[in-house]
């Protein structure tokens, strides 16, 4: 079903199938196709790897910032080597328990997909991983430097030591770097690891950052940016030799046109609407000037594709840019852009190219994406810049208002990917009351037995708090399924209303649920697909409408049962944001559907957070139960979670 290479994967291909060193720069840098393809294709080749020590050891090694991201390219792997010779790869994810790493068996596995965290887990164990080593893959680049760095060059350093002996001089090296934003240790990767590498780079503003163009910002009342645009033009710089001045409007672009003239500066200008065609405009931007005579060229976004302007010096952004345009007005002195040289000191410091933009109180709905952008170039940000878009942060931060609270955030106390993440990381009294907890745990907070039923990962849970003198919603349901037991009282919901109450029986037991969603395709239909979350456990289900039972008003007087329980200060290893599947299997086996003793150290809306949470063992014959485990502590023998102090104290902050 595979249609062709992508505009990107066009210019990738090539090189990684002829075992060249490879950067890749794209929006779609996160796709692992960027590479899988012709990896593959080269490992077909059996007589490039004959002079390899006779050693076990893989041939490919793949990098993944994450175990999710690893698990994807695993999978990928599987998929296509039905094509191709066996490769026996490996998905290798290592926690903190060395012992797990010395039982890893690597013996005639040829593809390795792990983290770098992992990988130096592994290599502690098994020092000749690298010893038949031949290619060398870093997926989404710009986060394993963002998140490991140390590890990654610790990797590379082991790969670069590995190749130096004499049985490579005829053997494949290469490194392949993918992702979608340039990162400032890439150059670094180039110059000390890579040979003569093939750099493709499809995101325009990013291969600005890689071309060392010098991002200048200025800000200014909206009235003030023809006096502040002159006072740039009359600066004697070397990058103000040709110039172009985008304008979002013909009527700007000939306001502007206008102020040049009136002042004296020789400019173009041109727009759909002009008297001067695009040759002529062409004609004068190329012609052969005197030294120091400058070339403006004042014009709107719609015409930089009919010019196919590529040798400007400078640009200055009159109106503000949207993302898509911004790479697009660069790419006009992508002729000046540095290249990134192997053994040269001198071109990163070389800035043949400037980008000058000019902010001002209209600027507001790209300023957050264009802040990112320049602190990402290391660009010099003036002061009101911080403020102008802190107060943008904080206004968005308002429209998520009613939003749930960031899961992030609850689990472990930060959210790393606040501007991104549509949730709200800010209390909002109304939503964050409490809710389905006892007032006396709310006012005298202490231990209390939970019956987790709802397993979301490792250290989230729904389930219920179980009073220990009589427990309301066991007597509920017991009357609830004595109830249903007689055929005359399941009558079936003729019309299905969201958020109304019904019954459902489950294999022998009848719940109480609620729909949230009913598909608006389907509503004609006799039967349908309603979304329905069961009120006392807490967890979601798609059931067909007939399934839906009639509830008595007297069985709908008790509250909702669940609660969500986050088991406080543990969370993952090696910088990762989610759970590891091995680690919330282990936990969901153990904890589902029995008792545990815990204390709630902190309520917000339906979510108690509980800090220790013991398992208990109920000895009957006694009348007496003793402590089995604490949940916090199993998860660190695991060895795939580790100490987080500043949990609680991170959300009492808020």
């Amino acid at each position: 079903k595979f249609l062709g290479p992508t505009f990107t994967e066009s210019y990738c291909w090539p090189p990684v199938a002829r075992g060249c060193d490879v950067v890749a720069i794209s929006y779609q840098g996160n796709d692992p196709f960027l590479y899988i393809a012709p990896v593959l294709t080269f490992l077909q080749l059996g007589s490039c790897y004959k002079s390899l020590p006779n050693r076990s050891g893989p041939l490919a090694l793949i990098l993944c910032p994450g175990w999710k991201k690893a698990q994807l390219v695993f999978e990928l792997l599987k998929t296509y080597e039905r094509c191709s010779r066996q490769l026996h790869p490996m998905l290798i994810i290592l926690g903190q328990n060395k012992e797990e790493a010395r039982s890893v068996k690597i013996r005639g596995c040829e593809v390795i997909v792990t983290t770098p965290y992992s990988l130096l887990r592994l290599f502690e164990h098994h020092s000749l991983l690298f010893c038949r080593l031949c290619h060398l893959v870093l997926d989404e680049i710009e986060v394993l430097f963002s998140d490991a760095t140390e590890q990654v060059f610790t990797v590379l350093d082991c790969y670069k030591k590995a190749i130096v002996t004499e049985e490579w001089v005829y053997s494949p090296h290469q490194i392949i770097a993918v992702g979608t934003r340039w990162n400032k240790h890439i150059a670094h990767l180039i110059k000390e690891f890579m040979n003569n590498p093939y750099i493709v780079i499809t995101a325009m503003e990013e291969a600005a950052i890689c071309g060392n163009v010098q991002q200048v910002v200025r800000s200014c009342m909206n009235n003030e940016r023809t006096a502040v645009l002159l006072r740039i033009l009359d600066f004697n710089h070397s990058n103000l030799q040709k110039v172009l001045i985008f304008t979002n409007s013909v009527n700007e672009a000939e306001m502007v046109h206008k102020a040049l003239k009136s002042n004296s500066i020789f400019s173009l200008k041109i727009h759909k609407e002009s008297e001067f065609n695009f040759k002529y405009i062409l004609e004068q931007w190329t012609k052969k000037y005197s030294s120091g005579t400058r070339v403006v060229l004042v014009l709107t976004d719609d015409c930089m594709q009919s010019l196919g302007i590529t040798d400007a010096t400078c640009v200055i952004h009159f109106s503000f840019p949207s993302p898509r345009v911004f790479g697009q007005r660069l790419h006009s002195m992508s002729d000046n852009f540095c290249k990134v040289i192997k053994d040269s000191s001198v071109d990163q410091e070389c800035t043949k190219a400037m980008s000058v933009i000019l902010i001002t109180e209209n600027s507001a709905c790209h300023a957050l994406w264009i802040l990112r952008y320049l602190q990402y170039a290391e660009a010099e940000i003036p002061p009101e810049l911080h403020d102008f878009t802190a107060k943008m942060v904080e206004a968005e931060e308002d429209k998520k208002f009613s939003r749930p609270l960031c899961t992030c955030l609850k689990m472990f106390g930060i959210c790393k990917n606040r501007t991104m993440c549509p949730d709200r990381h800010q209390i909002n009294l109304q939503i964050d009351v409490p809710q389905n907890i006892p007032d006396k745990i709310i006012q005298a907070p202490g231990c209390v037995t939970i019956l987790p039923l709802h397993i979301v990962n490792a250290t989230n849970y729904f389930g219920r708090i179980v009073d220990k003198q009589k427990d309301q919603y066991t007597v509920l349901a017991e009357d609830i399924n004595e109830y249903f037991k007689k055929p005359s009282n399941k009558i079936s919901v003729k019309s299905v209303e969201k958020l109304a109450f019904y019954g459902l029986c489950e294999k022998t037991f009848y719940h109480r649920v609620q729909v949230v969603e009913i598909s608006p395709k389907e509503e004609d239909n006799v039967f349908f697909n309603v979304k329905i979350k069961y009120i006392d456990e807490g967890r979601t289900s798609q059931v067909q409408s007939y399934q839906l039972l009639q509830l008595p008003a007297k069985f709908q007087c008790l509250p909702p049962q669940a609660v969500e329980f986050i088991v406080c200060r543990v969370k993952p290893i090696d910088n990762e944001i989610e759970w590891n599947p091995k680690v919330t299997h282990y936990i969901n086996h153990k904890i589902k559907g029995k008792p545990h003793e815990a204390k709630i150290v902190h309520t917000l809306g339906n979510t108690a957070w509980v800090d220790p949470v013991v398992g208990i063992e109920l000895l009957s014959d006694l009348k007496m139960s003793v402590n089995e485990y604490n949940i916090r502590s199993e998860i660190l023998s695991m060895g795939l979670g580790t100490d987080n102090p500043e949990h609680i104290m991170q959300l009492q902050k808020l």
